[in-house]
């Protein structure tokens, strides 16, 4: 019976405790590791915007994975902002180009680090296949291989895409 004269007395306190934010960190003051990620984002998207020239800002990334390869595509935000539209076309030519010889540079560049699966595709690039296309607005670089080692390398790199640029797709195989 002791339990039940003290349970408005945990109430008051649980509620007083609630109101005045007990465990839960004041405005002023952040997790030092989410302020790491914010600045590591923030790098990836500073470094980014010069190296692809364009703004992250006026664009849209997406990466997918597929089940022989996978897809980076990027498109202008706005129909009419030819000068993204350009700059992201322009950009993708040369990203297939590049991968297609084994350099992965750029993205070694924007994110400040190698990203996982690049080695075996640089090891594996005979048997990587990079076909560029545009579309009305923007332009995609289809990634196929029929090797395993170089298509779990493909998959390992899109995941890391999508989590270091917070695109928001999918890790999951498409079925497309």
């Amino acid at each position: 019976m002791i339990k039940m004269k003290f349970r408005p007395l945990i109430f008051i306190l649980t509620l007083t405790a609630i109101a005045f934010g007990a465990g839960v960190p004041s405005q002023g003051h952040s997790c030092p590791m989410m302020q790491q990620h914010q600045n590591h984002h923030a790098g990836v998207n500073e470094r980014g915007d010069k190296a692809m020239g364009f703004s992250h800002e006026k664009s849209t990334h997406h990466f997918i994975l597929l089940k022989n390869g996978g897809v980076i595509e990027v498109s202008a935000n706005r129909v009419e902002d030819s000068e993204s539209l350009g700059q992201i076309q322009m950009h993708l030519t040369h990203i297939a180009k590049a991968f297609a010889e084994g350099d992965f540079n750029l993205p070694m560049f924007i994110h400040d680090q190698t990203p996982p699966g690049v080695e075996v595709m640089k090891a594996r690039k005979a048997a990587i296949h990079y076909q560029y296309e545009k579309f009305e607005q923007g332009a995609r670089v289809r990634i196929t291989t029929g090797d395993k080692q170089a298509l779990a390398a493909i998959h390992d790199f899109l995941r890391f895409q999508i989590k270091d640029h917070q695109t928001g797709d999918s890790l999951k195989i498409s079925d497309k």
